[in-house]
C-alpha cells in the first residue's frame, strides 16, 4: 500500500518507542476532535462536513473527561498529526456476579492513518483501550462491529461472533486486597473511591434588606423550589466561597468580596429524582440597600423575579422543607451560631 502523500517522510516512517513498540497514550478532550476526523475520513462511508465535525467533537470533547463515558487511546505521528486511534463509550447494564460492576462497552471506532497501516498501530490501540476498560473501569463485557478485513484481529484479542456484531466477555477476578494487623481490608485508592457515597455539592448566599427581611429568586425551571437563595451547583475545582461568589455575579450582577462566613451547612440523603447525596455551604451575603436591590440584573434562563419579605410572609409561598431551611439559615444571621440543615433529602423537597 502506497503511503498517503499528505504525510511527510519522516510521519511515514512510523513512530516507536525505545523499545521500538508503537508509542500509545490515552486520549484526552483536546483530542476529540483529531479523534473525529479519523473516524470521519477513515471509517465512515461519507466524510462528515465542518458543521458536523465541530457537533461531535462538541459532544466527545466533556465524555473523554474522567467523569464522562468516552475512553480512547491514540498514537501520533511524528509531525504531529494523529497515526492512529481506538474509541469506545461505557454504558451500564444489570449486574451478576461474575460483573458486578455492570459495565458493557462499545469500541465505537478504530482507525489508522492509510500511509501508516501494517505497522501494528491498530492492534496497539485496540488493546490498550480493552485493557484500560477492563482493568481501571472494570467492564466486563465488549462488543463492535468490524470489517471483514479487520475481523481476524479482533479474534485474536477475545472477540468472536460474526463481524457485523463481534462480543466478548472478561470476567472479573477477585480483588487482590491485603489485610491489615487490625483486620481492615486494604483496597488501591482508585478502588476504594468507587465504594464509597457520592455527594453534589452547592453554595449560596443568604441577603437580606436593611430591616433584615431576606432575599430570594423565583425559578424559572424549578416547580418544586420556586423561591431560591443566590446560588447553586459547584463547578470541578471550585471551592464552596467560590462557587457562591460566581453564582452571585451570574445570577444577580452583584460581586460580593468577603470575607467568608459560613450561617449554615445543608446537607440530604438522595432520592428517585437524583442518585446522589447533597451537600451545601450557605454564606452570609450581608444586607443589601434599596438601590441594590433594584439594581439587581437576573439571568432570566433561571430567575424572573427578586423579592423582598418578612419572613414569617415567605411560609405561604413555598414548600414546607424550603422555609424549614430560611427559617435555619436566617436564625444563624441572628445568632451568631451556625446552623446545621441535615435533612435537605431528595424524597422531602
Amino acid at each position: 500500500m502506497n503511503a498517503d502523500p499528505t504525510l511527510t517522510a519522516a510521519a511515514t516512517a512510523g513512530p516507536q518507542d525505545t523499545a521500538g513498540r508503537p508509542p500509545v497514550r490515552a486520549a484526552t478532550p483536546a483530542d476529540a476532535e483529531a479523534v473525529i476526523r479519523m473516524r470521519s475520513e477513515h471509517v465512515l462511508s461519507r466524510p462528515l462536513d465542518e458543521d458536523w465535525i465541530r457537533r461531535c467533537t462538541h459532544e466527545l470533547a466533556p465524555r473523554l473527561t474522567p467523569s464522562g463515558d468516552a475512553r480512547a487511546f491514540v498514537i501520533d505521528a511524528p509531525d504531529g498529526t494523529m497515526a492512529a486511534c481506538a474509541l469506545g463509550l461505557i454504558h451500564p447494564v444489570l449486574p451478576a456476579p461474575a460483573y458486578s460492576h455492570g459495565l458493557a462497552a462499545r469500541v465505537q471506532v478504530v482507525a489508522t492513518h492509510p500511509g501508516l497501516r501494517r505497522r501494528g498501530y491498530a492492534r496497539a490501540v485496540v488493546s490498550a483501550l480493552l485493557d484500560h476498560l477492563a482493568d481501571v473501569e472494570h467492564v466486563t463485557l465488549f462488543e463492535l462491529n468490524a470489517s471483514v478485513e479487520a475481523a481476524p484481529l479482533y479474534r485474536e484479542l477475545g472477540f468472536a461472533g460474526n463481524p457485523a456484531l463481534m462480543r466478548m466477555t472478561r470476567l472479573e477476578e477477585p480483588t487482590a486486597a491485603s489485610t491489615a494487623e487490625n483486620g481492615t481490608t486494604w483496597l488501591p485508592p482508585q478502588q476504594y473511591a468507587e465504594t464509597v457515597p457520592k455527594a453534589t455539592a452547592f453554595a449560596c448566599l443568604y441577603f437580606t434588606d436593611e430591616e433584615d427581611r431576606p432575599l430570594q429568586l423565583h425559578s424559572v425551571y424549578s416547580p418544586a423550589h420556586p423561591w431560591q437563595l443566590v446560588g447553586g451547583t459547584m463547578d470541578e475545582g471550585e471551592r464552596p466561597w467560590d462557587t457562591a461568589v460566581r453564582e452571585c455575579r451570574e445570577e444577580t450582577g452583584l460581586t460580593v468580596s468577603g470575607p467568608p462566613r459560613l450561617l449554615a451547612t445543608v446537607y440530604g440523603l438522595p432520592g428517585a429524582e437524583w442518585p446522589y447525596s447533597t451537600i451545601g455551604m450557605v454564606f452570609d451575603g450581608g444586607r443589601l440597600t434599596a438601590a441594590q436591590i433594584r439594581g439587581i440584573t437576573l439571568d432570566p434562563r433561571e430567575h424572573d423575579e427578586v423579592r423582598v419579605l418578612p419572613l414569617t410572609r415567605w411560609e405561604a409561598l413555598m414548600p414546607p422543607h424550603d422555609f424549614a431551611r430560611l427559617s435555619a439559615v436566617d436564625a444563624a444571621r441572628r445568632t451568631g451560631e451556625a446552623a446545621y440543615f441535615g435533612t435537605w433529602d431528595w424524597d422531602n423537597t
